[in-house]
């Protein structure tokens, strides 16, 4: 069959249907073709998401976070249809022009989105968190003033466990900057002594010599650790800091381990803590 023979065989349609009966046929087709879309379009999501992994510069998606791209990506797809569909079906039952339709639609989305821009700006940024993969659920993160461990990431709103318990909702919109601890690269086991001054000279070779010793002994240890004096200040006692770094994660339980070597040492070259402080662990 030609066109020129398709073609006629829908205007002998048309003519035999009448003005209502052809009018009841396009709007059931635009229902049938918006509700095929609305079925298709998990499948398209799940493909399209697919592909979307073989990005240079994308790691691969976890289970829960792959659930949530397609549910998004087929939920705009349906978006979209429906609004095609809702805007063709207006044009068909008015008998208004499209490009009349769609100013009109787009001077009523524009008002709407006025009045809801802090609800449209948390939709949206919670969308370009899932699509970043910025953070994830049990991930310790910090955003703007408040830390803690994610459990559970909406589009609207992220809830995060505070260190002191409680359950903080943090607007999306709102978020700016993201500290996310789960993802770093090392971590930091920093030791804090006060010593004599008259000490010092001695300690700084020990200390140098035990860094090399506990670099070697200590898998998780990231190399040496560097000796400076934070204060610079210079008086009867002096304040030295050991900064060292670990292997991710592993700061909080190699800092007792360097203490006490640092502690030991010390003692046994008859260098002595000022006031018997000893040596003291920095913030992880």
């Amino acid at each position: 069959m030609d066109l020129r023979t398709l073609a006629a065989s829908i205007t002998d349609l048309r003519a035999g249907l009448g003005p209502r009966g052809w009018l009841a046929l396009q709007l059931i087709l635009i229902v049938a073709l918006a509700w095929l879309a609305r079925r298709l379009s998990w499948g398209i999501a799940r493909r399209l998401v697919r592909l979307s992994r073989y990005g240079s510069r994308v790691r691969e998606h976890r289970p829960a976070r792959q659930m949530t791209l397609q549910g998004l990506v087929a939920d705009a797809i349906s978006a979209a249809v429906l609004t095609v569909a809702v805007l063709m079906t207006l044009v068909r039952l008015a008998g208004v022009p499209a490009q009349t339709m769609a100013w009109a639609i787009g001077l009523l989305g524009a008002g709407i989105g006025l009045a809801a821009r802090p609800l449209i700006s948390d939709y949206l940024a919670g969308i370009g968190f899932v699509i970043e993969d910025a953070f994830s659920v049990g991930e310790k993160v910090r955003l703007g003033v408040e830390e803690g461990v994610i459990e559970r990431v909406d589009l609207r709103t992220t809830h995060l466990r505070a260190m002191t318990g409680e359950l903080v909702m943090v607007p999306n919109g709102e978020i700016r900057i993201i500290h996310n601890y789960s993802r770093g690269r090392f971590s930091t086991a920093d030791v804090h002594l006060i010593l004599a001054s008259v000490d010092v000279a001695r300690a700084l070779p020990l200390l140098t010599a035990l860094g090399d010793e506990a670099a070697r002994d200590l898998p998780d240890l990231d190399g040496p650790w560097q000796i400076i004096s934070k204060s610079g200040e210079l008086g009867p006692r002096t304040s030295l800091t050991l900064l060292a770094r670990t292997a991710f994660g592993k700061g909080a339980d190699l800092r007792p381990q360097l203490m006490a070597l640092v502690d030991e040492r010390l003692r046994a070259a008859g260098i002595a803590f000022d006031g018997g402080n000893g040596a003291t662990g920095g913030q992880l």
